[in-house]
């Protein structure tokens, strides 16, 4: 069935180049992988639209291939672009479909077809020793652009620092593509900033151009100097039994309008993430990296306002509602000091 699932091919569609991201399901109707041959054989895996309205990496890569059009690739590319159905909608995932950014080796996702299929694809660059992988996405809420990364390794935080000095290690969550080809290669998550911002497509592009022409990546120490490096310590998720809102007063959790303006900013203990109607139950639900619910290390109702307890960083704060309910609230960091 996974073979049925996606298609894999050895050239560029007509029209690939220049198709919008809702307009790529016309084109290539399923996922496709694509290789294409380059001077240094060792292919670059390059993931795209793993979530369907983040089209960042889907631009980046058109850039780059139609700068190479009429030559030869420095290194063999493998690009698959991901949930196109969804993107044929502008939607991070359709109803019914699981997170094509939690299906990899290593999920704890039930299997599935789309399960199958990142298995294969994962096979697959195994077999021809991806020299490196790199997962592009953007983000819904105000955050600056930065790596991630799934091991604490000198090849992957020089491969992450490519793109910039601010560099995020995680372990959790699980099935993630970058945690996936962390096995077999050096691997990196880029998140973009918004959609559709031309610095975000212009950075994803310069960067991809700059890994075609690494040869090796090095394996000495980074400098500390050069790196901002923080630790996703908790994944924050509102309870499904709880609705919550930015503007209807008359909801269970009413949340900070301005929330997403805390994101890479360090917030003190007392920081208010928003209104609790119901001051005796916690509408959150923050787990650790080990899947270990960690709630009351971190927030705490006083008054009815849901509150910090202690100094930490957060990411991927949105507004977008939709975003938080098929995803997460947000994350919680802490720097790292090499």
């Amino acid at each position: 069935m996974n073979k049925l699932y996606f298609n894999q091919l050895d050239h560029l569609p007509d029209g690939l180049l220049d198709a919008s991201s809702e307009a790529l399901f016309s084109i290539l109707q399923k996922p496709t992988l694509i290789n294409l041959p380059g001077k240094n054989i060792a292919p670059l895996f390059v993931s795209v639209l793993l979530h369907g309205n983040e089209p960042t990496g889907l631009m980046a890569v058109q850039a780059l291939l139609k700068k190479y059009e009429n030559q030869q690739l420095p290194r063999t590319l493998s690009l698959f672009f991901g949930n196109i159905s969804a993107a044929s909608q502008n939607l991070r995932r359709l109803d019914g479909q699981p997170d094509y950014n939690r299906i990899w080796p290593g999920t704890e996702e039930p299997d599935c077809a789309e399960t199958e299929m990142a298995k294969e694809i994962f096979s697959l660059m195994k077999k021809r020793n991806v020299f490196a992988s790199v997962d592009i996405h953007n983000n819904t809420g105000l955050n600056p652009h930065y790596a991630c990364i799934n091991r604490l390794d000198d090849q992957f935080l020089q491969l992450a620092s490519l793109f910039g000095r601010l560099v995020v290690y995680f372990i959790r969550p699980k099935g993630v593509q970058s945690m996936a080809f962390a096995e077999i290669c050096p691997a990196v998550t880029l998140e973009c900033g918004r959609p559709r911002q031309q610095y975000g497509v212009d950075h994803a592009f310069r960067y991809l151009d700059s890994c075609l022409h690494v040869t090796e990546l090095p394996q000495h120490r980074i400098l500390p100097q050069d790196i901002d490096l923080f630790h996703t310590v908790a994944q924050v998720r509102i309870d499904d039994e709880v609705n919550f809102s930015f503007n209807h007063v008359d909801t269970d959790l009413l949340l900070n309008a301005d929330i997403e303006l805390m994101n890479f900013t360090e917030i003190s203990p007392g920081t208010v993430f928003g209104i609790s109607q119901n001051n005796a139950q916690m509408p959150l639900i923050a787990r650790d990296e080990y899947g270990n619910i960690v709630t009351d290390k971190f927030f705490s109702v006083h008054n009815g306002e849901l509150q910090i307890n202690r100094a930490t960083m957060p990411s991927m704060l949105t507004l977008d509602e939709r975003v938080i309910k098929q995803d997460c609230l947000c994350y919680l960091m802490e720097r790292i000091y090499l």
